[in-house]
C-alpha cells in the first residue's frame, strides 16, 4: 500500500480528536451538570465556555473527519467491500461524513457568532411530521427505526467482538484500557441507536410526532441510572476517539489521483 499523505494523515487524525472532544463534552454534560444535550447543544455550550478558538478548531477537525469518511464510502479504503454488509457499512460512514460535516458549519458559524440553527430535537419532530403527511411515511419511519436498530446493533457486536481494535495499531490494541474505552464506548453508542430507535418507532406507532428525538432525547427517555451509565460509555468513546487520534491505522485514498482517473 502507498505512503500515507502526512498532510491527509495529520488532517484525519485532528478529526478523530474533534470528534472524541464532542463526545467527552456530550457526556460531561449529562453525568456532570443533570443536560442530555445533543451535539448541537454541546456546541452551544463550547461557544458559551470556550469561544470562537476552540470552535474554530473544532470546525476544522469535523471537516477532516467529514471528509475521510466520505472518501473512505467512495473508494474503500478500509476493504469493506461490495456485498451487502460492505455497502450498508459504507453507506452508513458517508452518512456519518455528512453529518460531521454539518457539525463543521454549525461551529463555523458559532465562532463567527452565530447560532447553531435550531435544536435537533426540533428538527427529528418537524421530520417525523413532515413524512407522516406523505403517502407510505409511516412505512419510511418504521424503516428508519429498523434502520436504528441495526445500527445499534452492529455497534453492540463491534463492542462484544472487540472489532474494533483491528483499526487499530499493535502497540495500542494490547493495552487494557484500550479495550476498556473501546468496548464501553462502542456498547454506549448501540444503546443510544436503539433508544432512538424505540423514540421513532413510538412516534409513529402512536401517529404523535412529538415522541420523536435526537440524542439528548434519547439519554432523557431512559431511566436514571441507565442515562449515567450510558452518558459514562459515551465519555469512554470520546477517549477511545481520541486514542484512534494517536493509533488508528488510516490508508491512504490518494483521493486526488482516484478522481482525476475516474474523470479521464
Amino acid at each position: 500500500m502507498p505512503s500515507v499523505s502526512p498532510n491527509f494523515l495529520l488532517l484525519t487524525r485532528v478529526g478523530f480528536a474533534a470528534r472524541g472532544l464532542l463526545y467527552l463534552i456530550v457526556g460531561y454534560l449529562a453525568l456532570k451538570l443533570g443536560r442530555a444535550e445533543d451535539a448541537n447543544g454541546a456546541l452551544d455550550y463550547v461557544a458559551d465556555e470556550a469561544g470562537g478558538l476552540v470552535l474554530g478548531a473544532l470546525a476544522l477537525g469535523f471537516v477532516a473527519y467529514g471528509i475521510w469518511r466520505m472518501a473512505d464510502a467512495i473508494f474503500d479504503t478500509q476493504g469493506k467491500g461490495r456485498d451487502a454488509k460492505g455497502i450498508a457499512g459504507r453507506l452508513a460512514g458517508a452518512l456519518s461524513g455528512l453529518i460531521h460535516l454539518g457539525l463543521a458549519f454549525t461551529a463555523a458559524k458559532l465562532a463567527l457568532g452565530g447560532r447553531s440553527g435550531g435544536d435537533s430535537s426540533e428538527s427529528a419532530e418537524s421530520g417525523a411530521a413532515t413524512a407522516m403527511s406523505l403517502p407510505g411515511g409511516e412505512l419510511l419511519l418504521y424503516l428508519a427505526a429498523a434502520i436504528l436498530v441495526g445500527a445499534g446493533i452492529a455497534q453492540l457486536g463491534i463492542a462484544v467482538k472487540r472489532s474494533f481494535c483491528k483499526h487499530i495499531s499493535p502497540e495500542a490494541r494490547n493495552r487494557w484500557w484500550v479495550i476498556a474505552a473501546g468496548t464501553g464506548g462502542h456498547a454506549a453508542r448501540g444503546v443510544i441507536f436503539l433508544a432512538a430507535a424505540w423514540l421513532v418507532f413510538n412516534a409513529t406507532r402512536h401517529h404523535q410526532a412529538e415522541e420523536a428525538g435526537a440524542l439528548g432525547d434519547a439519554l432523557l427517555s431512559m431511566p436514571d441510572w441507565l442515562r449515567a451509565t450510558v452518558a459514562a460509555g459515551l465519555c469512554l468513546f470520546g477517549l477511545y476517539s481520541l486514542i484512534e487520534a494517536r493509533y488508528r491505522i488510516i490508508p491512504d485514498p490518494h483521493v486526488k489521483h482516484r478522481v482525476a482517473d475516474a474523470l479521464t
